[in-house]
């Protein structure tokens, strides 16, 4: 996924997140007997690989912006990979990426005129079932221009508190406004998510379950409490409800049109298509309804989960 998208409109790119990868198709010639035979071998895809993104806003000390977007996959050998992407101020010149394939490390770059360093430890991290993105033992941490922005994982604080040269604490540390879940061969899947500052974490469940065309089950549950249940899939295949947790509205969407009439496979959700895709946005007070574009322009930068999933 382009690291711009962060800063687009993601309930607008709902559908038009999901990446793209070329297939490429290698021709051999080759001489038997005297005659030219020509074969054609399409590589076999790369084994899918559940992936998390997560998008941070930051502001230093000097008003600099930063986004920051951390990309976790889990390679075929278990181990974790994560790339990294920094923006300044929206600049798409003056951004940087990174990938960081050792599991311990530090690593120093710019991105514009942000002197950054990131350091992290997922050497012996453990794992949530088959999700990307490290629940403990790790630590990831961000500092731009000597100021600490980013602190991920229980044990951040030690290490930070181990640094040669302690940065300084900038007002706001980086806020996580986007988390996109891309999975593969699931009928449920759950994950947990904070929907406002202050507020509690939640854990998410959808369940898309059923015969391709045919009935079966499409429904949201959070913290265990099914809330949404969606009747006659065949016919509700797109549609929209409003939740609310924490005393903030939660737009709920879901798009399972691909995912259940035309199947899905890893050369399908490649070329952006066949998967299904659930979104949960927090809207602002300021947002009186769900498409508002003019009011999501004005800078309310709420918080978005997006979710696509793909069968194998």
């Amino acid at each position: 996924m382009p690291f711009s998208t962060i800063t687009s409109n993601p309930m607008r790119d709902m559908v038009a997140c999901f990446g793209h990868q070329a297939v490429e198709v290698v021709a051999e010639s080759t001489c038997c007997g005297g005659g030219l035979t020509s074969s054609f071998h399409r590589p076999s895809p790369p084994p899918p690989e559940n992936t998390v993104s997560c998008s941070y806003r930051a502001t230093l000390s000097s008003r600099k912006q930063l986004l920051i977007e951390l990309t976790w996959r889990r390679i075929p050998t278990g181990d974790a990979s994560l790339a990294v992407a920094v923006d300044l101020e929206g600049s798409f010149a003056a951004s940087h990426r990174v990938i960081l394939r050792k599991k311990k490390g530090s690593r120093a770059f710019c991105a514009g005129t942000a002197s950054c360093a990131i350091h992290w430890d997922v050497s012996a991290a453990k794992y949530a079932g088959a999700a990307p993105d490290p629940a403990k033992d790790f630590y990831l941490v961000m500092v731009a221009d000597q100021e600490l922005v980013l602190q991920l994982g229980d044990l951040s604080g030690h290490f930070v508190e181990r640094l040669a040269r302690a940065p300084r604490a900038v007002e706001r540390r980086a806020v996580l406004y986007a988390r996109r879940e891309r999975v593969f061969g699931a009928t449920h899947h759950s994950t947990k998510a904070i929907f406002r500052d202050g507020g509690r974490e939640h854990e998410v469940m959808v369940r898309c379950k059923g015969p391709a065309g045919g009935d079966g089950e499409l429904y949201f549950c959070v913290d265990r409490k099914r809330l949404i249940d969606v009747r006659e899939v065949k016919l509700n295949f797109r549609g929209n409800r409003t939740i609310y947790l924490d005393g903030s509205a939660i737009d709920v969407l879901w798009d399972v049109h691909d995912w259940w009439f035309r199947g899905s496979s890893p050369a399908a959700s490649s070329a952006g298509s066949g998967g299904a895709t659930f979104m949960f946005r927090t809207r602002s007070a300021r947002e009186s309804t769900l498409w508002r574009e003019a009011e999501m322009a004005e800078g309310a930068h709420q918080f978005t989960l997006l979710i696509q999933v793909f069968k194998n």
